[in-house]
């Protein structure tokens, strides 16, 4: 769209807090991605802004198996993107705002074609921490939601699980709540619209004594799997077990048909051949998913293409929206299924959420549930237990704070 065009769009008011949501149909759907390029050739990054956006979490998180409190929600880093002809985009940096403050100004004046194509994302390697705002900047240009811009006119809707669902009933220190608050916080998930919940497990690795830890670990899964019989049971062992460990809990839950098992213990070949044998010794049809906690991705290859893994959970601002892009067709050729690590920010459940939309082969999608006064997130829906991305453009999440 030549500027005189941006401009006129934008003084008849189309252009607003909700940034182009519908500034004219004049990019035909049946554009392919030179074409999208060409639109995005006609915008330059006229500044890069940085801020923090807060996002609220319904109730306090607690621990997990390695780490203490995890607080009421956390202070987002993120950037704004502007172009000459007004267009904004945003969203959390990947990786410190320091590194992206160093890099910014070389992006100033540069077209946008010059830095991101439609098809294959962020161009530079060193540009990825304004990856995903580049992302939605190119939506808001081209008044499309990025699971379009991905391949998908009608999204992929997937599956959507709670995971906030920590330690709680050791809190507070001095007068535990016990299981009845995992199963309170498992109730008000439920009302959100989840129908599938991750508990943390892993108490005896540092918070109880060993033995004491595992007794109440399968007595938590236990009682959601009795009080939620329609949802599907997740667990998640951050890395707290050794393989044996982990063995024993399992059968201790032998009624309990998990969905999935993540991070049991620190990936190896030998201690996953070792879980995979004994599931299929047992019977245990569960997935197996891995890949959070300081990934070694060959690693990672090297267990999906043995089959000892079925999801990865890479994260999905740590490893980054482009190259997410370029994984997932790996993954597909694997047999394998994603599920990018969203933990700790609702925004990246929401990235995820397009990202799952526009290429699918997304078992399912965490979920961190959170309020914001920072960023307007009503365009997005929790449905039958998925999530429905929002059909505004870009990310379809207009940022209410001035930055």
């Amino acid at each position: 769209m030549k500027r005189r065009t941006f401009i006129q769009a934008l003084n008849l008011g189309i252009a607003s807090a909700a940034f182009y949501k519908g500034y004219a149909n004049e990019i035909s759907f049946s554009l392919d991605g030179k074409s999208y390029d060409k639109e995005l050739s006609y915008h330059k990054i006229k500044d890069i802004k940085f801020s923090t956006v807060k996002m609220n979490y319904p109730r306090l998180v607690g621990k997990n198996a390695r780490l203490d409190l995890h607080g009421y929600g956390p202070d987002v880093e993120i950037c704004s993107i502007r172009t000459d002809q007004g267009a904004m985009g945003w969203a959390s940096l990947r990786g410190s705002r320091r590194d992206a403050e160093q890099i910014s100004e070389e992006l100033i004046g540069q077209k946008i074609s010059d830095l991101f194509s439609s098809k294959l994302g962020t161009l530079k390697d060193t540009h990825i921490p304004f990856d995903i705002a580049l992302h939605d900047l190119t939506g808001v240009i081209l008044n499309k939601p990025v699971y379009e811009i991905l391949g998908r006119k009608d999204p992929f809707i997937t599956d959507y699980y709670s995971g906030m669902i920590y330690f709680d009933d050791l809190e507070p220190a001095d007068r535990p709540a016990g299981i009845d608050r995992i199963l309170e916080e498992c109730q008000y998930d439920y009302g959100v619209g989840y129908r599938q919940f991750k508990l943390k497990i892993g108490r005896g690795h540092k918070w109880m004594p060993f033995s004491k830890g595992l007794q109440r670990d399968i007595d938590v899964t236990k009682a959601v799997a009795d009080a939620f019989p329609d949802c599907r049971i997740l667990v998640d062992g951050n890395n707290g077990f050794t393989s044996d460990q982990f063995i024993q809990y399992l059968k201790g839950i032998p009624a309990v048909n998990l969905f999935w098992i993540e991070e049991p213990f620190h990936e190896t070949v030998g201690d996953y051949q070792k879980l995979r044998g004994f599931l299929k010794t047992e019977g245990i049809t569960t997935l197996l998913a891995d890949g959070e906690a300081d990934p070694d991705q060959n690693l990672l290859t090297t267990l999906f293409e043995k089959k000892l893994l079925d999801v990865h959970l890479t994260d999905i601002e740590g490893l980054g929206f482009t190259n997410w892009r370029k994984l997932m067709p790996k993954l597909i050729k694997l047999g394998a299924q994603a599920s990018p690590h969203a933990w700790g920010s609702l925004l990246k459940s929401y990235y995820t959420a397009h990202l799952a939309a526009g290429l699918g082969n997304t078992v399912t999608i965490e979920g961190v549930t959170s309020t914001s006064d920072d960023v307007d997130l009503s365009g997005y829906n929790v449905k039958g237990g998925k999530l429905i991305p929002s059909s505004s453009a870009g990310f379809g999440m207009p940022l209410i704070k001035k930055i």
